[in-house]
Order: structure tokens, then C-alpha cells, then sequence
């Protein structure tokens, strides 16, 4: 893939997501600035409490997210108390504003786990397909979560079932964020979405642990990752072996963008490719993209980062690096596509937000 070079422009101011409250890992409080003003009746009904000792108002965080008014205006905080959380979560596309929070600042005091894969028998008949093997789904707009995990625990090795994409947590929403969560699993643990391939989806993660084998961050959204741990596990097998990103973007629009993250794991060295490009359907009309940079990678990755996927060639999407260092770093070439210092002047977070500035 030939890049051609784009002239040098001045910089913008840098938006308040590089605040030191998120470069911290600091829960945000993300406020929508079209969102209306709380009324009395939102107001008293604000925040939801979620414990598994009964002493919250519900013991499931489903039974929360019920609670809360379709159409709600404004932002409820539905906080979890410490706990595991074994269940399935909706958040349909009628709520938005929910803010999903741990009641902790740690991640791994609270986790919301499930063991549903793509090919998992449901009780109706058929299977629930990769989607909808999601243990969270979000389908709201202007949705966060903070300081919790989401947790895909599908036994790979489980014979009966062939399709074993795992979803730990999917959005489809626009304006999320995840700040200081967990999302692990093995096959496509991160499901970063849009509600359709002509519509935004912008997500900002931020200070995250994601794990993962396979495709385990993947989607069409205009997703940012920031200031993040990848972390590369082995398959169910002991094998080492996989692809950390498999965007699925739309023509036009932004896909995956890694930066100031580090990427390694307890894995056979040149094990991994950074990713592939996913053409989700066979649709020869999509333009996958992930950059990778300012992130450290270990030596895991393989010194050629990118492959094809499905017969579709990575070299005809958008698939490149800029200033990586570590191990599993290396110099330009045909196989490693460089951005130029001009060019990533227009690969920042700010432009993959397009104008949406989380604030704190």
C-alpha cells in the first residue's frame, strides 16, 4: 500500500480528552452537550445501585438498565457494588445516557461475565451467531462505562460447539466511552460497532485492559484506543498464534486507531499480526483501517504486522504504524507501512472523534 503524503497543517488545541483526570485512568463524567436539563423527577432517580447482597435497589445490572425510562434525557449513573455478575446485559438503543460504573476505582472488583459463543445453542432454536453471543450489548448512544469488566469465559476447547467466537462486550452505539474497563476473552472479545454501516460510531477507550486470541478487537466503529493494555493469550490448545484487529470500516469513514498503548503477552515470539482486514459479509465496498502508533509492541508481533483475510488483501485498505517502538517494531517498507510526520498530523485522537470531545 502506497500512502501519498499530505502537507503539514497547524495543529489543533488538544481537546479535554487528554486531561490529566483521563491520561490517569480517573473515572469520567461524561456529560452529552446536547443532553437536557435534569428535571426533579430525573434528578431523583439518577443513580441506580446494583448489589449482589441485596443491599442496592436491584441484584442484576439488567434489572437496572429495565429501570431506566426509554428516552431517558439526561445521564443515570447505574453504580455496581463489588461482586461477580453472572448474566447477560442490553442496553437497548431506547436508553441512552446510562453511565455503567463500578462502584471502586478498581476494574477487577467488579465483573460482569457470561459464557455464550457464536455457535451456542439458544433456547429457541438456532444459534446466537457472534453478535449475539455479546455478554454486554450496547446499542445506545452516549453511553459509558467505568472501573469494571467485562468477561467472555467460553471454554475454547468445548468440542460441541465449531464457532467459538466469544463476545465479552459490543457496542453499537455513538459517542461511548470505556475508561479504566476490562474486556477479556479469547475470539472477538471487543466488539466495536455501529448501529449500520452508513452511521458513526465513535468510541473512546481509554486506559483499558483488552485480551484476547483472534480478532479480539473488531468492527466497524471509529474507534480510539488510548493509553491501553493489549494483552495476546494463547489458544485453548497451548498454541500461540493469532491477529490483535480486524476492522470492518466503512468507505469514508475512520476504523481503528491504537495509540500510546502497549501490546504484549505470554505468547511465542512473531506469533501475532497486528491485524486483518475484515470485509464483514464478503462486501467488497468496505475500506477496513487500523494505525497503530506511539505504542510499544513486544516481540510477539510478526515482523510482517498486517495479512489478508477472506481473499481480501490488506495492501488495498488502510493498514499502517507510526513511531512504534519495542521488540516487535521495525522500519518502513513494502510489508510496514510508515505514516510520514505530516500525515500524522491528521491521525490524531481529536480527528477520530470528529468533533465529539468527551469531557471531564
Amino acid at each position: 500500500m502506497t500512502l501519498s503524503p499530505r502537507r503539514p497543517r497547524r495543529r489543533r488545541p488538544a481537546p479535554l480528552i487528554g486531561s490529566l483526570a483521563l491520561a490517569t485512568g480517573v473515572g469520567l463524567a461524561v456529560a452529552p452537550a446536547h443532553a437536557a436539563t435534569p428535571t426533579a423527577d430525573t434528578a431523583a432517580a439518577a443513580t441506580l445501585v446494583v448489589a449482589k447482597d441485596g443491599s442496592g435497589a436491584y441484584t442484576t445490572v439488567q434489572a437496572a438498565v429495565d429501570a431506566v425510562p426509554a428516552n431517558n434525557p439526561s445521564a443515570v449513573t447505574i453504580s455496581v457494588k463489588p461482586g461477580t455478575y453472572r448474566e447477560t446485559v442490553k442496553v437497548p438503543a431506547s436508553k441512552p445516557h446510562i453511565r455503567l460504573v463500578g462502584a471502586t476505582s478498581s476494574k477487577s472488583d467488579v465483573t460482569i461475565v457470561y459464557n455464550n459463543a457464536s455457535g451456542t445453542p439458544k433456547p429457541g432454536g438456532g444459534t446466537y451467531g457472534t453478535s449475539g453471543s455479546a455478554t454486554v450489548a450496547v446499542e445506545a448512544d452516549d453511553f459509558q462505562a467505568r472501573n469494571l469488566q467485562f468477561v467472555n469465559d467460553f471454554n475454547e476447547g468445548d468440542t460441541g460447539i465449531t464457532d467459538k467466537q466469544a463476545v465479552a462486550l459490543r457496542t453499537a452505539g455513538d459517542r461511548i466511552v470505556l475508561d479504566n474497563i476490562g474486556a477479556l476473552g479469547d475470539q472477538d472479545t471487543l466488539l466495536l460497532d455501529s448501529a449500520s454501516k452508513d452511521k458513526v460510531g465513535r468510541v473512546y477507550v481509554n486506559n483499558a485492559w483488552i485480551q484476547g486470541n483472534v480478532d479480539f478487537v473488531f468492527g466497524r466503529a471509529s474507534a480510539v484506543i488510548n493509553k491501553s493494555a493489549i494483552r495476546l493469550v494463547k489458544r485453548y490448545d497451548g498454541s500461540s498464534g493469532g491477529y490483535v484487529a480486524a476492522p470492518s470500516t466503512a468507505a469514508g469513514k475512520k476504523g481503528f486507531l491504537f495509540i500510546n498503548s502497549n501490546i504484549t503477552g505470554d505468547v511465542s515470539s512473531r506469533s501475532f499480526y497486528l491485524g486483518r482486514p475484515w470485509h464483514a459479509g464478503g462486501d467488497a465496498s468496505l475500506d477496513p483501517q487500523a494505525i497503530v502508533r506511539n505504542t510499544d509492541l513486544s516481540a510477539a508481533i510478526k515482523t510482517t504486522p498486517w495479512t489478508d483475510m477472506s481473499g481480501f488483501s490488506w495492501k488495498d485498505d488502510r493498514f499502517s504504524e507510526y513511531k512504534n517502538t519495542g521488540a516487535g517494531s521495525g522500519a518502513a517498507s513494502p510489508d510496514r507501512p510508515q505514516l510520514t510526520d505530516a500525515q500524522a498530523a491528521d491521525y490524531e485522537i481529536a480527528d477520530w472523534l470528529g468533533g465529539w470531545q468527551p469531557s471531564s
